[in-house]
């Protein structure tokens, strides 16, 4: 089996306000392109659901470099001031038995991003390997596009999907998740605090926002909860 980490607003959380940090460079990002400040909101939005990343967007109707945009955005994020090496992250996922589950993170970030994340957590040696958005190819696929869980499936070595066990913090991407086979998926939901999507912020919890409730789909609050949830994945 493999357990699949998303890795921002789950594997820390939305408190962090670092989501909030990345729209606004990206909202600046749009602006710069000449863009005055509404039609740049729109257009961030507009983007964001139609392709699930405004990036894509971006490369699909501007000449724009996308790694100049992860350089300007997600590579100026003050993430050593946001977040902290976590112990108790660490032994949770120290604790999995590794004779049952291989652990892999799964990411609509760059893989410098997630990378620099995993590093300041203090648990990048304990992810075997890291899925993530490949900006330097014009037609990447990003969750929850089933072709982007596909590739992570071909990228670990792994058939069945019913062995896959998944967490993340948008519903969106564990029911997709689910609907594919994959055999557990858990939605980490920190209803409450706010969390920044396509630019426009959101209480999780108000306003129409739910926890995942699909068949299959358990909600949890705390990553410690996978204890709780999943028993026989964990060696103590």
């Amino acid at each position: 089996m493999i357990i699949w980490f998303d890795i921002d607003n789950t594997l820390y959380s939305a408190s962090t306000k670092i989501s909030q940090a990345m729209g606004q460079r990206i909202h600046a990002y749009f602006v710069s392109m000449g863009l005055d400040e509404d039609e740049a909101s729109d257009l961030h939005f507009k983007y964001y659901t139609q392709y699930g990343l405004a990036l894509r967007g971006l490369t699909r109707h501007h000449d724009i470099d996308p790694l100049d945009f992860d350089r300007k955005c997600d590579g100026t994020l003050p993430l050593e001031e946001l977040i902290q090496p976590n112990p108790k992250l660490r032994m949770l996922i120290e604790d999995l038995d590794r004779t049952k589950v291989r652990v892999w993170a799964l990411t609509n970030a760059y893989k410098n991003h997630a990378n620099r994340v995993l590093t300041i957590l203090g648990i990048r040696d304990q992810i075997e390997g890291v899925v993530f958005c490949d900006y330097e190819n014009p037609n990447f696929t990003c969750k929850p596009e089933p072709e982007y869980y596909h590739n992570a499936m071909k990228q670990a070595g792994i058939s069945d999907p019913s062995k896959c066990l998944f967490i993340d913090d948008s519903k969106q991407n564990v029911v997709a998740a689910k609907k594919l086979g994959w055999g557990r998926c858990a939605h980490f939901y920190e209803a409450g605090l706010e969390a920044m999507e396509g630019g426009k912020l959101k209480t999780l919890g108000q306003n129409g926002d739910t926890a995942a409730s699909a068949n299959g789909v358990v909600v949890i609050t705390d990553l410690e909860d996978l204890r709780k949830v999943w028993p026989d994945i964990f060696s103590k």
